[in-house]
């Protein structure tokens, strides 16, 4: 089959070649915003008097029927046409004959490709941060329930101070609020239309890139034709985002993983969200989120690749940025294929609140708070520090916690122990006392739990 570049060449593509540099296997994906962009360009080529306006109505005529038979899935693209472009513009010759060709007219594969990746990234970011919304509103619904439901903080994964389990998931929230803000702010460079500027250099037709642009639904247009057809920093700052969330999302799945193990027992995740075990019927494993935090590494890499196509590439197109798409088509997959796991995974998960009330209680993370009362009778907080050190040291030789110990054994330490102690150690006051803005006391998770929701939709 002739090509539709052929003019040029004596010898038929070898086989190997046509084979290795199609890109249609993946880039079909594009299909419905390659269309749309070319209705765009007819639609202008036609109001600039570029081609005849009877034309463009075939044209314009001949697209809609080749999108509703793609979405019908009545389409068979060729690895002959190589790619997503040169199929639809086949499709299109056989549609409506020879006029097809005109289609073409005043730009080049190296800014309609551009322009079809821009369109679609947009519409995949949006709908990205509508998948992250969904994941924010189960945390805030779990947070609601379980604002005065107490648990361990974790340093260095060793008990460090209680703090209400709300203020605990709602860390996650906040990283998600930057992700979809770090999405919401890409689409400023997503936004721009490369179309019009050819090949490299422009063209020698009266184009109107603005028309193209407002039709498209383009904030912007790139003010230099060699910039717009190498760009892909929209995609890597996509990946690079993409990135982020993904490491937050494995942090949120360690946790969970953790959490859900006998030792901690903290919480019990749904079974409709873990397998079992071929040979150990007792088992019930946390497979989603182990899955989500390995994911991770494959949307890491997915940036690394593209960061390594682009390193040393010349101005302007070069066949290299082929390679631009199946790492960001595999990021999104990945993204989205997460992101509607987590939301109902969060929302169904069983809180273990007496498991949670027992761990507090159990434990020396309270021990801070003395250290502090110590300080508010006077003594300075590098001696009270000494003292509950010493204090914790005897509590663990004798095998008891701060609140088994009797008054004559604190006073044992230091004289400035009132049995007010006792009160000072109970979790709910140990949580209560950090009243500082962005603490844990229950009073300001309620104050963060209104913030939140004023973030969403």
């Amino acid at each position: 089959m002739r090509k539709l570049w052929g003019g040029r060449f004596e010898k038929a593509t070898n086989k190997l070649v046509e084979k290795y540099t199609a890109s249609i296997e993946f880039d079909q994906r594009l299909a419905i915003e390659d269309i749309e962009g070319s209705l765009a360009h007819a639609q202008m080529l036609g109001e600039c008097g570029i081609i005849p306006v009877e034309d463009v109505k075939k044209i314009q005529a001949g697209l809609k029927t080749i999108k509703e038979k793609i979405q019908n899935d009545e389409v068979a693209f060729t690895i002959e046409n190589e790619d997503i472009h040169m199929n639809i513009e086949k499709l299109l010759i056989d549609e409506i004959g020879p006029v097809g060709g005109k289609l073409h007219t005043g730009r080049s594969r190296n800014d309609q490709v551009a322009t079809d990746m821009h369109l679609f990234l947009k519409r995949k970011i949006e709908e990205m941060i509508l998948l992250l919304e969904a994941v924010q509103q189960a945390i805030v619904s779990q947070a609601k329930e379980h604002v005065e439901t107490i648990v361990p903080g974790y340093t260095h994964l060793q008990r460090a101070q209680p703090i209400s389990f709300a203020h605990n998931i709602l860390a996650y929230f906040w990283m998600f609020q930057r992700d979809k803000e770090r999405l919401a702010e890409s689409l400023k460079r997503v936004n721009m239309l490369p179309l019009g500027a050819g090949a490299l250099a422009g063209t020698t037709f009266p184009i109107d890139r603005s028309r193209v642009a407002q039709l498209l639904g383009f904030e912007d247009i790139y003010p230099n034709s060699l910039d717009a057809v190498s760009d892909r920093d929209f995609i890597l700052e996509f990946l690079s985002n993409a990135s982020i969330l993904m490491m937050h999302i494995s942090r949120l799945s360690e946790e969970m993983i953790i959490w859900s193990s006998q030792e901690f027992q903290f919480i019990e995740l749904d079974d409709s969200f873990c397998t079992g075990s071929s040979i150990m019927p007792q088992k019930k494993n946390p497979d989603v989120p182990e899955l989500l935090r390995a994911k991770t590494g494959r949307v890491y890499g997915n940036l690394l690749g593209l960061l390594t196509v682009l390193k040393g590439l010349p101005l302007a197109y070069n066949k290299d940025m082929q390679e631009d798409k199946e790492g960001m088509f595999d990021t999104l997959d990945t993204l989205e294929g997460a992101l509607l796991l987590l939301a109902p995974m969060i929302e169904t998960m069983k809180v273990k609140q007496e498991r949670m009330k027992q761990a507090v209680t159990e434990d020396y993370s309270n021990a801070t708070d003395i250290a502090d009362y110590l300080v508010n009778k006077g003594l300075p907080f590098r001696e009270a520090h000494e003292v509950i050190g010493k204090l914790v040291l005897f509590g663990i030789q004798q095998n008891k916690y701060l609140l088994q110990l009797s008054l004559e054994e604190f006073k044992g330490f230091s004289p400035l122990f009132e049995e007010d102690v006792f009160t000072v150690l109970q979790p709910e006051n140990v949580v209560n006392a950090r009243n500082s803005y962005g603490g844990t006391a229950f009073t300001e998770v309620e104050k963060q739990i209104v913030l939140s929701e004023s973030k969403m939709k």
